[in-house]
């Protein structure tokens, strides 16, 4: 299963009529929680399976939440109870931290199964509520998947714009005879924050993903939040009290900011994670070990320290690495990545984990990028998550690496190391080169070329 987020071009009636579908959904949530809050008060047990969940809908009867209809609101109770043993599974392994849904919300995603909406090119139906005029609306682009692959669609909001989530069934990729991946062919596959991908390969190839412009994407993002929080802080309401028209304007427009924020990072994230594929296919890799970190974020290392955790998102880059591998027929074997950057691929022994980029062994010598040194570690990780040691090393560590961008669609991102969005300082700014002073003049007698302004006002260069 693939899934693809298409934007909606609406009218302000079909707008309306469909954020109309997002708060009744939003109530029938509402409608559960209080419902099994009433039961738990009374010592009663909770309604909590999809069946019995549709029994109450069904006797609540036709037409109690404007146009949304019956799939649509079944969808809520799907994702409720879905939601709520999922929870209870986690406590039953011993997760005191799960929490069963218990929070309202205003809007709720909205999901059609196939069958129940009607996709033509740019063209869907929805179905609403019986007796309601039909609901049609445009999408911006042409849905990704044939329309007889389609299996549901997910109305649902973000920063106040409606998107549709296309979701189709896609088959697996076929190759030719002799060119599909090879499951003996295994690579490693080391997450960072520098690299979000970091891959070590046989044959002495490696990949490096460089993410530092999603990394400014994040850093600039953070600074304007702050930059905003710290304008609008004396006409923040107090608790109990109702925002006024500019707070309510301000909030939109951080809601607006926020999403758009984290459609880029996604985006940029699916583009890495295809890079990866696509160099895996190449190479016939039919094997992708990933070192699992995700346990690392339960560790409290300051406040700096988490927030660059928290733009990191090591879950998703494994999400979507997971399913653009699956499309393309390679296995994907999560391992523990614990140790892997501070042992020495050659003699296995461990050293202290390097500051900077360099893996440098105190024992054998050897030298080495510190990312593809933890590739190739998780590529021979054992059953055991034991790291063997193999005395061919020219054909274990990448010698030759190839380097690929993440985020070229952010705005200034160009392949220039530092961020191109930050203006050069003038004046007496703090850290300032001042303003650019013209070259000297060349000494006399000397054939270089001198520019002149000609009586246009245009630069004219004569050689002597």
């Amino acid at each position: 299963m693939r899934t693809a987020r298409v934007g909606l071009r609406l009218a302000p009636a079909q707008r309306r009529r469909c954020f109309g579908l997002l708060v009744a959904a939003g109530d029938v949530w509402a409608c559960v929680l209080d419902m099994n809050r009433w039961r738990r008060q009374r010592g009663l047990p909770a309604i909590v399976g999809y069946q019995a969940l549709c029994r109450e809908l069904s006797a609540a009867g036709p037409g109690t939440f404007g146009d949304l209809d019956t799939t649509g609101a079944r969808s809520v109770l799907r994702r409720y109870s879905d939601a709520w043993f999922a929870a209870a599974k986690r406590r039953t392994g011993g997760d005191v931290s799960a929490r069963f849904p218990r929070r309202k919300r205003r809007l709720m995603p909205v999901r059609y199964y196939h069958g129940t909406f009607t996709l033509t090119g740019r063209h869907l139906r929805l179905p609403v509520a019986r007796g309601r005029p039909p609901l049609w609306v445009r999408l911006d682009r042409d849905p990704p998947y044939p329309a007889e692959q389609v299996r549901s669609v997910t109305l649902l909001n973000e920063g106040a714009r409606l998107f549709v989530e296309v979701t189709a069934e896609v088959p697996v990729a076929t190759y030719p005879p002799g060119h599909e991946p090879d499951p003996e062919r295994v690579a490693g596959v080391d997450l960072g924050v520098i690299h979000p991908y970091a891959v070590a390969g046989p044959g002495g190839e490696g990949l490096l993903v460089s993410g530092r412009a999603l990394r400014a994407e994040a850093h600039l993002h953070l600074k304007d939040a702050k930059y905003r929080r710290r304008a609008v802080a004396r006409r923040a309401p107090r608790p109990g009290q109702a925002g006024s028209r500019r707070w309510r304007k301000y909030r939109a427009r951080q809601r607006k900011l926020e999403a758009r924020h984290k459609r880029r990072i996604k985006q940029a994230q699916h583009e890495a994670a295809k890079q990866v594929i696509e160099w895996a296919v190449t190479r016939r890799i039919g094997t992708l070990r990933v070192g699992d970190p995700r346990g690392v974020l339960e560790l409290k290392a300051g406040r700096r320290h988490n927030q660059r955790l928290r733009d990191w998102r090591p879950g998703y880059l494994i999400r979507c690495l997971k399913d653009k591998a699956e499309q393309a027929g390679i296995r994907l074997e999560l391992v523990d990545e614990r140790g892997s950057s501070s042992t020495c691929p050659v003699c296995g022994r461990r050293v202290p984990k390097p500051v900077g980029r360099r893996f440098r062994c105190m024992h054998c010598g050897f030298s080495g990028h510190r990312d593809l040194v933890g590739g190739a570690n998780i590529a021979r990780r054992g059953p055991g998550d034991t790291i063997t040691t193999d005395t061919d090393t020219e054909d274990r560590f990448p010698v030759v690496i190839t380097h690929r961008r993440a985020g070229r669609h952010l705005p200034g991102a160009g392949p220039a190391r530092r961020d191109p969005r930050r203006r050069p300082h003038h004046g007496t700014a703090h850290r300032s080169p001042g303003r650019p002073r013209p070259a000297p003049p060349p000494p006399a007698g000397s054939r270089s070329p001198t520019a002149r302004i000609n009586q246009h006002g245009h630069h004219t260069t004569n050689v002597d």
